[in-house]
């Protein structure tokens, strides 16, 4: 019962030393391999797609949506390509700078951010204005009334 014991407890030692190692090679196939896969095939088509989109655009969730899932499924498949983890360290660093590059600009809604129209921006400016006249227009006609009075 012994060396059953211990041929178990090697079989699981070796199968553990397996998964670890495979768990290493995966990772280290994540490096430099995979960084210039997803620079060349996922980012190279995503610029293109995003040239050909006005600028003015690229905050509009509903014109990047697609080009932006199609970059986030290129970079899942070439991770099972090359045998790596998805998402990773590496995706995530690729994320951030497509998101510098391309959204830094845009809000948390992802609606571009402008100046709202003139009949909606014209009285948040013009009642204070009226509104400041008016009380210094009170203060000067009350010190003016009140001058007589001893």
């Amino acid at each position: 019962m012994g060396s059953q014991t211990g041929a178990a407890l090697q079989k699981q030692t070796l199968l553990w030393f397996i998964v670890a190692v495979s768990q290493c090679v995966s990772v280290l196939g994540c490096g430099p391999l995979y960084e210039n896969a997803i620079e060349e095939s996922c980012l190279a088509h995503f610029r293109r797609d995003m040239q050909e989109l006005d600028q003015r655009h690229w905050c509009s969730w509903e014109d990047t949506v697609e080009l932006y899932g199609e970059l986030t499924n290129c970079t899942y498949v070439v991770a099972l390509w090359i045998g790596c983890f998805w998402p990773n360290r590496l995706v995530d660093e690729f994320f951030i700078r497509v998101h510098k590059h391309y959204f830094h600009d845009c809000s948390m809604s992802g609606r571009l951010l402008r100046d709202p129209p003139n009949h909606i921006l014209g009285p948040f400016i013009v009642v204070p204005i009226l509104v400041t006249l008016l009380m210094t227009a009170l203060v000067v006609w009350r010190s003016k009334r009140s001058e007589g009075i001893v």
